[in-house]
C-alpha cells in the first residue's frame, strides 16, 4: 500500500503532524479492508520532506498506531518534495 496521506478530495492536511495521523488513518483502514491490522505489517517505508525537522515528529505518533516496540524494518527517505506533502508512507503487509 502507498500514498497514504491526503484527505478525501486529495489536499494535504495544513500541518505536518496532522498529515502523519491521517496518513496512518488511512492506511488502518486499508489494512482493515484487507482484513489486516498494524502487527500484519512487515515492512515500512516513509517519505519525509525536511526529514532533520519531522522525522522525529512522525516517530513519535508511531506508537499511537503501533503501541511498543518492536515495530516492524522502517525506512526514512528525506525527499525535496511530494507535490505539497510533507509525509507520504508505504506498506507491505502479510495477509493473515
Amino acid at each position: 500500500m502507498s500514498r497514504q496521506y491526503s484527505r478525501e478530495d486529495g489536499s494535504p492536511e495544513p500541518d505536518f503532524e496532522t498529515q502523519v495521523r491521517r496518513a496512518f488513518d488511512n492506511l488502518n483502514a486499508v489494512l482493515t479492508a484487507a482484513g489486516c491490522t498494524f502487527d500484519d505489517v512487515i515492512d515500512v517505508t516513509v517519505f519525509l520532506v525536511d526529514p532533520e525537522t519531522n522525522f522525529e515528529k512522525a516517530w513519535a505518533i508511531v506508537p499511537e498506531y503501533w503501541g511498543e516496540a518492536p515495530h516492524p524494518t522502517l525506512t526514512g527517505i528525506g525527499v525535496t518534495w511530494l507535490y505539497g506533502f510533507q509525509f507520504e508512507i508505504k506498506v507491505i503487509a502479510k495477509l493473515p
